[in-house]
This record gives C-alpha cells, sequence and structure tokens, in this order.
C-alpha cells in the first residue's frame, strides 16, 4: 500500500517530546485525525491540512474507510501501544494499513525526571477501569505504576492502600507532565492526608521503601 496511515504517540503532551518522525508524519500529511486537544496541541505543525475530530467511533471508522488511500496521520496520546486507540484499529481494519510511531509514555517521562529505571516496577491503569492495584503491589519486586482518573486519584489510592494495612510505600504523582505547569509530588503513604488536593491528570508511582 502506498499511502499507509501514521498512527502517532504524542508521548506526555509537549511538543518537544515528540519524535522527530512522528513530527514529519504529522506535517506530511493531507489528513489529520485526532482529539481536540491533541489537535491543538500539535496546531503549530499544521498548514492546510484536513482535520477530523474524534468523537463517535463509527463515525470515525466511517470517515477512514471513505479516505483510505490519503495520506492520513492519527494522532494518540502517550503510547500508542498501552491502552491506545491503535486497538480499535486493529480490530476494524487489516494492520497492514497502519505505520505506528510511537511517543514518549507519561510513565517514562516521569520515571526519567525522578532519575529512576522502571524495569522492576509493574503497569496498572485505573483510568476508567478496575483494577486490583493492591494484589499487583504486593506482587510487584520494587512497586507499581497506575494511570489515574479523578475518581481513583492519588489520595483515593493512598486511603485504600492504608485501609489494607499496607507499609512503606513511597507515592510519586506526576501532573501535567512536560509542560511548564508540571507538578511531581512525592511523600510517605501515612502522610497522604496532608496532600489532600484535587489532582489533575496524572500518573503515580507506588514505590516499596
Amino acid at each position: 500500500m502506498k499511502n499507509k496511515i501514521k498512527v502517532v504517540g504524542l508521548g506526555p503532551g509537549n511538543l518537544d517530546f515528540v519524535t522527530g518522525a512522528g513530527i514529519k508524519a504529522i506535517k506530511n500529511c493531507e489528513i489529520v485525525i485526532g482529539g481536540k486537544r491533541h489537535l491543538e496541541e500539535v496546531n503549530d505543525l499544521l498548514d492546510n491540512q484536513e482535520r477530523f475530530f474524534l468523537g463517535k467511533l463509527e463515525l470515525f471508522k466511517s470517515f477512514i474507510t471513505d479516505n483510505i488511500g490519503k495520506k492520513i496521520t492519527i494522532v494518540v496520546s502517550g503510547d500508542t501501544g498501552y491502552y491506545s486507540l491503535l486497538t480499535y484499529l486493529r480490530n476494524n481494519f487489516s494492520e497492514e494499513l497502519f505505520e505506528v510511531i510511537p511517543g514518549i509514555s507519561s510513565f517514562q517521562y516521569l520515571f526519567s525526571r525522578i532519575t529512576m529505571t522502571w524495569e522492576k516496577y509493574s503497569l496498572h491503569s485505573v483510568h476508567g477501569r478496575e483494577t486490583n492495584y493492591i494484589e499487583a503491589l504486593e506482587k510487584s519486586e520494587a512497586g507499581i505504576v497506575l494511570l489515574t482518573d479523578s475518581e481513583n486519584n492519588p489520595i483515593e489510592i493512598s486511603r485504600k492502600l492504608i485501609e489494607n494495612n499496607i507499609k512503606n510505600i513511597e507515592v510519586i504523582v506526576g501532573e501535567r507532565l512536560s509542560y511548564e505547569n508540571e507538578i511531581i509530588t512525592r511523600f510517605l503513604l501515612e502522610d497522604y492526608k496532608n496532600y489532600e488536593k484535587e489532582y489533575s491528570m496524572n500518573v503515580t508511582i507506588l514505590r516499596k521503601v
């Protein structure tokens, strides 16, 4: 196929952390597809490309079908390989249609900011889904990483850990990662009440100490 559909991971958000291959795919496409926030992020890379905002997946599927053969780039947040739109694309189209250009994941970025490696951590998500993170933490060697949401936030997670008699944990929360207003907060689990606030979109590391 001459023009494969590019699926580009935007990384944690700031364009400084999009790969060179990803930037090239965005600049050179005829059609760019993404959520409203994603297209706002890449606006400076765009010229006269047609823009399609992600909404209902059936409309998205029809749009892709109607425009196969054109130079299409789909931008997605974070890592293309983890809870990504790529799963939907693979389930609805031939995988041969796509070229995937991964981005830096938010948890990779957070570990880099605290100068730590993450090979001994397990990765989980409570973003819109249920995960037994207490069991995962107990089984882990060094700790776990959680992608969170407003309900499963760092304070609620800390409270549940305390209720289950979990001890010797450092909680590391990265908010607005890669942006100028980035915040990284670190506290011992037993001190979590001193850090109660509304956390914006974040990644949380539970590190065994």
